[in-house]
């Protein structure tokens, strides 16, 4: 069975930087595009960025010139570099990839990290 496993967040000041971890548990999943979702208390799940195989990457708007996404493909690992953070990005934040197991397409998610943002 695949597993995503997030790390590295936690309570941050506003405007100060967090940098989250997904690791991929099986290697023989065949990856094609990651994401990074969040959901805040009251408010429904929302994207925040995707990267394909390729590394062509997408961003929310709420979020662009202030998080990277990247992937390390040989470590099967995603990260988000946040940097300028505010408060309004306090969220779950959950780590997704698409892509191929056993012959089948399938989408896995992880258990999601807690972000909080304090002034």
């Amino acid at each position: 069975q695949v597993q995503l496993v997030e790390s590295g967040g936690g309570l941050v000041q506003a405007g100060g930087s967090l940098r989250l971890s997904c690791t991929v548990s099986e290697t023989r999943f065949t990856i094609n595009a990651m994401a990074w979702h969040r959901q805040a208390p009251g408010k429904q799940r929302e994207p925040v960025a995707t990267i394909t195989r390729d590394g062509s990457t997408n961003y929310a708007n709420s979020v662009k010139g202030r998080f990277t996404i990247s992937r390390d493909n040989a470590k099967n690992t995603l990260y988000l570099q946040m940097n300028s953070l505010k408060l309004e990005d306090t969220a779950v934040y959950y780590c997704g990839a698409a892509g191929r197991w056993l012959g089948n397409d399938r989408n896995y998610w992880g258990q999601g990290t807690q972000v909080t943002v304090s002034s």
